[in-house]
């Protein structure tokens, strides 16, 4: 991550009072709503639409900001939450399977692009000191950009998203020496001594911190979001989710590593955790907003003086820059075993020059490595590289899927889905959903349950269940949770408000699932039906009348008899359901709102009229209904 200035005030012409803060908020926020949508819609992504932005409102462009760097130290936040979310997405077993292309596809990629680079530089009269540096800077990759692309495509987790993380990963954690070789390039610098202390120093600082990270999140995190949770208070939650992502972060920074580092590995030893899915849910807005504030501010970094006075040769490089990057990670990933489409899809991804690139080009200049000319083309051809490259990688895209198009398309086999099993998501671990979920895995089908109370998050973990502490009211919760993928969504929360909220938001959002809901009485299973469940059932109807079975045969009635009296019950309850369902009566408003009121009445005709036993259960019974 890019170390930064604190925050200045004078990013726009002056203002006082309470619209001196108010006054940025509103021109980002009008930027974001007006650039991203055209540019979504224009099917370039919402990054390009950020980085446009950016560029109208800031120096080069309405003059609106003058000071990008203060602006992109604060929206640097969006990438520290971004690589949070995404160590809550791996589990540590998954990393450690990632080694081989982390370590080995990484740090070839690395290796080679930066030798490549540096040779170029050589050709065209720059130093070996000064080819090098640029080397490292231009072989690094922008973590943000490739991330926010898979994110918007949603092909993180495919196999061409996985190996463009782990390049990536392998990048971030490079930073500290890096950093520490840096000041060795230095005209004049003898290479022993205090230098090779102080970058011994430097990594010792770095692995106690990063020791440190992983003894909190294995022994205080869990217990702590544990008795936060107990508490009830959501937004103490979120708090404590931000004080965990910052935290790591600016231990990281201390170290000297990237704060995106330190926030992915908190979020890696939290993917184990119950509060997981919470905990990602928490995030979303602020990463969201901070990575959107984070693209703009790479756009108002952009000398349009600089890059105008060259505008040709800048071009040519930022061309040629994009394609030998390309060219070496395609060739790497097919060495790998990637297929075609796969490896072209990464390595377009990894194009652009990384955000790194804004540090080490100003530290080279500070170090007499570039000469100040030099120095200001490099930082513009950095910015040039993460403008064009979103723009090369929707453009591969978009010839990878027209290729695709025109194949024909292969043969449907029924026999490749053999043991395929779709999952079913049960949200709420009460009475109900505990019994239901012992049916479910009597039969060994893949559940995964979701409740916002400890203690049944606590007994549903004896199950052997996937089982995840969240609000299942909240839409990004449930996507977090796998509902897009669950053939079945089990709404069994006790509250009957809260469940017609969830089943008409995985209606809306999730309509291949089948829907089953549990309904709290005749008046909430109509409700249900309206909003479109595939199957409901009142928590009392089947224990009722198995219970009226029981009696009858403690009366003396036959077995056969109970059944076929209890079958024929159920059967004019549900004829009856379906009458109310439309012919549904109401009572007069209690001075505020409508209340839906169905009257009990019986079944099977009566023999007798009712008989009160007290007088005063004869004046209640004479009580007229209201209707």
């Amino acid at each position: 991550m890019i170390p930064h200035p604190p925050l200045r005030p004078g990013l726009m012409p002056e203002t006082h009072g309470t619209t001196s803060f108010i006054a940025p908020i509103l021109i980002f926020c009008l930027s974001a709503v007006l650039a991203v949508p055209i540019f979504k819609r224009l099917g370039l992504g919402a990054v390009i639409g950020y980085l446009v932005a950016g560029a109208v409102i800031g120096p080069a462009g309405l003059r609106l900001f003058n000071d990008a760097d203060s602006v992109r130290g604060v929206a640097e936040v969006g990438v520290v939450m971004l690589l949070f979310v995404i160590g809550l997405e791996l589990k540590p077993s998954k990393l450690l399977a990632m080694r081989r292309d982390i370590f080995g596809l990484g740090a070839a990629q690395f290796l080679v692009t930066g030798a490549l680079i540096a040779l170029a530089c050589m050709t065209l009269g720059l130093t070996v000191r000064a080819s090098a540096l640029l080397g490292v800077a231009f072989a690094l990759s922008a973590t943000a950009i490739a991330l926010q692309i898979l994110d918007e495509r949603g092909t993180l987790q495919t196999h061409h998203g996985q190996r463009t993380f782990a390049v990536l990963l392998f990048q971030d954690m490079a930073v500290v020496p890096i950093l520490a070789i840096v000041p060795l390039l230095a005209p004049g610098t003898a290479a022993a001594g205090p230098d090779l202390w102080q970058g011994l120093r430097s990594t010792g600082v770095a692995v106690g911190s990063i020791t440190a990270i992983v003894l909190a999140g294995l022994y205080l995190l869990n217990p702590l979001f544990r008795v936060l949770a107990w508490t009830g208070a959501r937004e103490v939650m979120t708090a404590a989710a931000l004080l965990v992502v910052l935290g790591s972060a600016i231990i990281m920074e201390h170290a000297g590593m990237s704060m995106a580092l330190g926030a992915f590995l908190a979020g890696l030893l939290l993917s184990e955790s119950n509060f997981r899915h919470q905990l990602e849910a928490d995030i979303e807005p602020f990463r969201g907003l901070l990575l959107g504030l984070f693209f703009m501010s790479v756009g108002m970094g952009m000398d349009a003086t600089v890059i105008l006075s060259r505008a040709l040769p800048l071009a040519l490089a930022a061309v040629g820059l994009i394609a030998l990057k390309i060219a070496v990670a395609f060739a790497l990933e097919r060495w790998m075993g990637s297929q075609p489409r796969d490896a072209l899809r990464s390595a377009a991804l990894l194009a652009p020059a990384g955000e790194f690139a804004f540090v080490l080009v100003p530290m080279a200049g500070a170090l007499a490595i570039l000469d100040a000319q030099a120095a200001s083309l490099a930082s513009a051809l950095a910015a040039l590289t993460m403008v064009l490259g979103p723009i090369t990688a929707k453009a591969i895209e978009i010839g990878i899927e027209r290729r695709d198009a025109a194949r024909p398309e292969p043969e449907f086999d029924p026999a490749s889905f053999d043991g395929a099993q779709g999952s079913v998501l049960v949200i709420g671990f009460g009475r109900f959903g505990q019994l239901t979920t012992q049916v479910l895995l009597a039969d060994g089908v893949d559940v995964t349950v979701i409740d916002n109370n400890v203690d049944r998050i606590k007994a549903a973990g004896k199950f052997g269940f996937k089982v995840y502490y969240g609000d299942g009211a909240r839409l990004d919760v449930l996507r977090a949770a796998g509902a897009g993928q669950s053939r079945v969504i089990a709404v069994c929360v006790d509250d009957r408000q809260a469940a017609l909220t969830i089943v008409e938001l995985v209606r809306e959002n999730f309509p291949l699932a089948q829907v089953h809901a549990r309904a709290y009485d005749r008046i909430h299973s109509i409700d249900l039906i309206k909003a479109g469940v595939d199957y409901q059932m009142r928590e009392t109807l089947i224990s009722a009348l198995e219970f009226g079975r029981e009696t009858l045969i403690a009366l003396g009635a036959e077995a056969s008899r109970a059944e076929e009296v209890r079958l024929g019950v159920r059967e004019r309850d549900e004829q009856r359901l379906a009458l109310q369902q439309v012919e549904g009566k109401l009572r007069p408003a209690d001075f505020s709102k409508l209340v839906p009121r169905l009257t009990p009445e019986p079944l099977t005709a009566p023999k007798a009229r009712s008989k009160a036993l007290t007088a005063e259960t004869q004046d209640v019974m004479d009580i007229p209904t209201i209707e």
